[in-house]
């Protein structure tokens, strides 16, 4: 069956690549150059009729005009131009010579300026060879014809008669035609005129057209108007015509108008089909390399297939596989909406469902074990710290049974008092710690004044201040702060008792708050012995004493630090201990009500 599945693919898939390849061979070489070809010449004769309004737009601006053709030559790689109802380019006096007339048989000719363009007689190219001739003050005779009041030259020389330019196509068409008596007819007549160059224009820089270098384009326009002005059968008409030089195909567009002053114009433009030509030229060469990557798609492609075929069962048995050994890392990803698409879709639900559950079993796995070594620690720490109490109170019974101190009866009780009393606040602390390292308390947050909260503790702690005779230093602001205000005046008492504990007599505590951007720092500085570096961070530790014997002396169980470092943590703040150039400085970070 995956035999038969797998040829019939592969048949399939060739056919279709070798019909898809058929069409795109006969596409290009039969239709594509035409079609092609008439989408460039329909694009530039629209474009040819909003360069017309343009123009017409642009009236008498020369440089406007010329900006207009060097933007229609950037656009559609396309000469273009305007001629006069005589043929002439118009607007070429960048390349002409001015001849100042004084002798003609045609007496309203004389003793004018007439300005004749150099275009239709020499290139750029041969300029240099032509200027000398053409200087101030030379001598010239023309020889043309006089059409709708412009002179047309069609040969120009020196009087000297060692210098002569010609417009061949005119001339053959003037004198060459021996057969007619008048080949102007009725749009002109034969002129001979003589006068002195009065000035020679010529291109320089940036401001030349570029017309002038394209001698096919200049040629074209010649002949234009050499029909123009010798075919009396030549109608005014738009026309597209097909035009061959050297082996390459152009198209020339013509487009009649009427200019501002009402006088007939043309639209002259010539493009070249020669890019079309090469492309296609290049397509047919490219074709056999086409033909080989086509074959190798094809067996690429069957391949293909085949293996997509049999991918996503082997997808679904390997992710399966995974989520038997408990591994969700993996989905199918099949996308497909077939039955196995279907399949697929099933099994990473599944997948998704089961890890789900496992995960919070795991979650909830992990808080029981977080829980059973928060009372194993509970226990353990109860333990250790209960057995010195009830020690004392297992010695003041037997002194107080063998009647050994009559006399210090009250002594004796007192002291059991203060043992049980401090296994009550041990206990109480204990259960305060585990409930907080338990992960299951949550703070409840609220806003209130912190420099309040620190003048209550203080007002509280007044008698332990004045026992020891200690100097308090309150430096505070009303600065608002978001916190379980319960909680922070534990902390706040915690560290107050601390350095009230570690103060000598008569020495100062100095209690701050200090305002940021966005937080607010709480804290308390008493004189006294620096921390021992190795101490730092061991002092958050639970039952952690820096002088041990000392500390139990003066009630301090070692869970003060440790209750109030989770405070702070549930609260997402930072905290810490610094020694300084008087003593230690302890600090924590609350969030301000903005």
């Amino acid at each position: 069956m995956k035999k038969g599945i797998v040829l019939k693919l592969f048949l399939l898939t060739t056919l279709l690549c070798m019909l898809i390849l058929a069409t795109i061979y006969i596409g290009q070489t039969v239709f594509f150059k035409q079609y092609y070809a008439t989408q460039e010449v329909n694009d530039i004769k629209t474009s040819i009729e909003s360069f017309k309004k343009e123009y017409l737009k642009a009236g008498e601006n020369v440089q406007a005009i010329k900006r207009l053709e060097q933007d229609f030559y950037q656009e559609h790689s396309t000469w273009i131009t305007t001629l006069d109802s005589a043929g002439n380019i118009k607007h070429t006096n960048d390349f002409s010579v001015t001849i100042h007339t004084d002798a003609s048989l045609n007496k309203d000719l004389v003793n004018r300026d007439i300005t004749i363009p150099l275009y239709s007689f020499i290139g750029l190219e041969d300029l240099e060879r032509i200027k000398f001739d053409l200087e101030q003050g030379k001598r010239i005779t023309i020889d043309g014809i006089i059409a709708d009041n412009t002179v047309i030259p069609t040969i120009l020389t020196r009087q000297n008669g060692n210098f002569g330019l010609e417009n061949k196509l005119l001339s053959e068409e003037l004198y060459g035609n021996s057969t007619e008596t008048d080949p102007l007819g009725a749009r002109g007549s034969q002129v001979d005129l003589t006068g002195n160059i009065k000035k020679l224009q010529l291109p320089v820089g940036t401001v030349r057209s570029p017309i002038y270098t394209n001698r096919v384009f200049i040629e074209q326009i010649k002949q234009f108007q050499a029909k123009l002005l010798f075919n009396d059968n030549y109608n005014d008409r738009a026309k597209t015509m097909d035009y061959e030089k050297n082996g390459i195909q152009y198209k020339i567009f013509i487009r009649p108008m009427k200019d501002a002053n009402g006088e007939t114009a043309y639209i002259f433009a010539m493009t070249s089909l020669q890019p079309i030509d090469e492309a296609v030229q290049m397509l047919e060469d490219y074709y056999i390399y086409l033909i080989i990557l086509v074959l190798l798609l094809i067996v690429l492609a069957s391949f293909y297939y085949s293996k997509k075929i049999a991918k996503p069962l082997l997808q679904i048995n390997d992710t399966t596989s995974r989520i038997a050994n408990l591994d969700f890392s993996e989905t199918i990803p099949v996308k497909s909406k077939d039955e196995i698409g279907t399949l697929s879709h099933n099994i990473n639900s599944l997948s998704t469902t089961l890890h789900s559950h496992i995960n919070q079993l795991q979650e909830d796995i992990e808080k029981e074990k977080q829980l059973e070594h928060t009372r194993k620690e509970f226990i353990s720490g109860v333990s250790h710290e209960l057995k010195t109490p009830l020690s004392i109170l297992k010695s003041c019974i037997s002194i107080l049974e063998d009647d050994v101190a009559k006399d210090k009866k009250d002594y004796y009780f007192n002291a059991m008092a203060n043992e049980v009393d401090k296994m009550d606040m041990l206990i109480v602390e204990m259960l305060e710690l585990a409930k907080f390292e338990s992960g299951t308390y949550k703070m409840e947050m609220e806003v209130f004044y912190i420099d309040q909260v620190i003048e209550y503790i203080c007002e509280q702690l007044s008698l332990d201040i004045a026992d020891k005779q200690l100097h308090v230093h309150k430096h505070l602001s009303g600065t608002r702060v978001v916190a379980n205000q319960h909680r922070i005046e534990q902390v706040v008492t915690n560290f107050i008792t601390n350095a009230i504990r570690h103060t000598p007599e008569d020495k100062n505590i100095i209690i701050s708050t200090k305002n940021e951007p966005e937080l607010v720092k709480v804290c308390v500085e008493n004189n006294g012995s620096p921390i021992a570096e190795e101490h730092v961070e061991k002092i958050w530790d639970r039952f952690y004493r820096g002088d041990t014997s000392r500390d139990r002396s003066e009630g301090s169980m070692g869970l003060g630090l440790a209750i109030s470092k989770n405070i702070l943590e549930l609260h997402g703040v930072q905290y810490g201990v610094t020694n300084t150039e008087e003593g230690v400085l302890f600090y924590f970070y609350l969030n301000k009500k903005l």
